[in-house]
C-alpha cells in the first residue's frame, strides 16, 4: 500500500510538471510565431547580460528585470493561496503560473514592446528573446517555490530588498514598470534617463 501511495504522488507530481511544460511550449510558440527570435542575435548567450541600455537587454539568460519575474512567483503564490487554498499545491502552481504564461507572449506583442519604447526608458528594446522568455518564466516558479518555502516576513524582505537594489542599479523595477506602463509619468521618465547605472 505504501508504494501504491507513492506512486500515485508522483504520478500527479509529474502531471502538473508536464501541464507547466506544455504552457512553456505553447508560450514560445506563440512568440516565435509573433516574430520573435529565439536567442540573442548578437550570435552568443550569456547567463547574465546587466546592460540595460543595448540591444541584448532581455535576450540572454538573466538580467537585471528577472528579479521582477522571481516577484511575480512570490505575488502569484499569495495570490493562488488566497483563491485555492483547498487545491494541491500542483494545482495551485498551474493557476498561478498561467497569467505569468500569457503575459509573456502579450508583453512581447508589438503593441506592448512599442509601449514599452514609448514610455520607458527601453528605447533599444524589440521583444524578449524567447530563450529569455522561457527563463523569465522559469523565475516566476522559483520565486513562487521560495514562496512555499520561507517565512512570509522574508519574502516581504526579499521582495523590497529586489525591488530598492534594481532601482537603485538601473532605475527600473517591477513597481516602475507597472506604472510606466500604465501612464508615462514625464518627470519619471525624465529621472530613468538620467541613470549613471545603466550599464552596469
Amino acid at each position: 500500500m505504501p508504494f501504491e501511495s507513492a506512486a500515485k504522488y508522483f504520478k500527479g507530481r509529474w502531471a502538473y510538471v508536464l501541464v507547466l511544460l506544455g504552457m512553456i511550449a505553447v508560450a514560445a510558440f506563440a512568440e516565435l510565431w509573433m516574430g520573435r527570435v529565439p536567442v540573442c542575435e548578437c550570435g552568443y548567450i550569456k547567463f547574465w547580460h546587466g546592460i540595460v541600455s543595448s540591444s541584448e537587454n532581455s535576450q540572454h539568460i538573466s538580467d537585471w528585470y528577472t528579479f521582477s519575474h522571481i516577484i511575480h512567483g512570490f505575488g502569484f503564490y499569495w495570490v493562488a493561496w488566497r483563491l485555492f487554498r483547498k487545491f494541491p499545491l500542483g494545482a495551485r502552481r498551474v493557476l498561478a503560473f498561467l497569467p505569468e504564461a500569457v503575459w509573456e507572449v502579450v508583453e512581447n506583442s508589438s503593441f506592448i514592446i512599442n509601449r514599452y519604447r514609448a514610455a520607458t526608458i527601453s528605447l533599444d528594446y524589440y521583444g524578449d528573446s524567447v530563450l529569455n522568455s522561457v527563463f523569465d518564466m522559469l523565475a516566476m516558479l522559483f520565486g513562487f517555490w521560495l514562496a512555499g518555502k520561507l517565512p512570509v516576513w522574508v519574502v516581504i524582505v526579499l521582495t523590497v530588498v529586489m525591488e530598492l537594489g534594481v532601482g537603485y542599479m538601473i532605475r527600473d523595477n517591477l513597481t516602475l514598470n507597472i506604472i510606466m506602463l500604465m501612464y508615462a509619468f514625464p518627470a519619471i521618465k525624465q529621472w530613468q534617463a538620467g541613470g549613471v547605472f545603466l550599464n552596469m
